[in-house]
């Protein structure tokens, strides 16, 4: 199951050394993404496999222009009411083909 980033943490990269186990801890459980700094500046972020997946699949579909189409279309649709509820969709299914 994919996860959700829920919070996003800063601290300095001493202190992420010095707790390395805990910061892996709150990603890997809690899905929070932690932001290390050096000298105040951020250096690199800790994020769980799970997100990182989520968001590489993410800017994939973001970059199928094609799969962006299938979804505007698809929310157009379903704005306008044009779509089949799912006992529908199993009833049609199920009928006998038309000839």
């Amino acid at each position: 199951m994919r996860g959700t980033i829920v919070t996003m943490t800063t601290d300095s990269l001493r202190n992420v050394k010095d707790r390395f186990s805990e910061f892996v801890d709150r990603v890997d459980r809690e899905h929070e993404r932690i932001v290390v700094t050096r000298n105040g500046r951020p250096a690199a972020v800790l994020i769980s496999p799970d997100d990182l997946d989520s968001l590489e699949e993410t800017l994939e579909l973001l970059g199928d222009h094609d799969a962006i189409k299938e979804l505007v279309e698809a929310e157009a649709a379903v704005a306008a009411g044009d779509v089949v509820r799912g006992v529908e969709a199993v009833r049609s299914l199920r009928a006998p083909p038309t000839r």
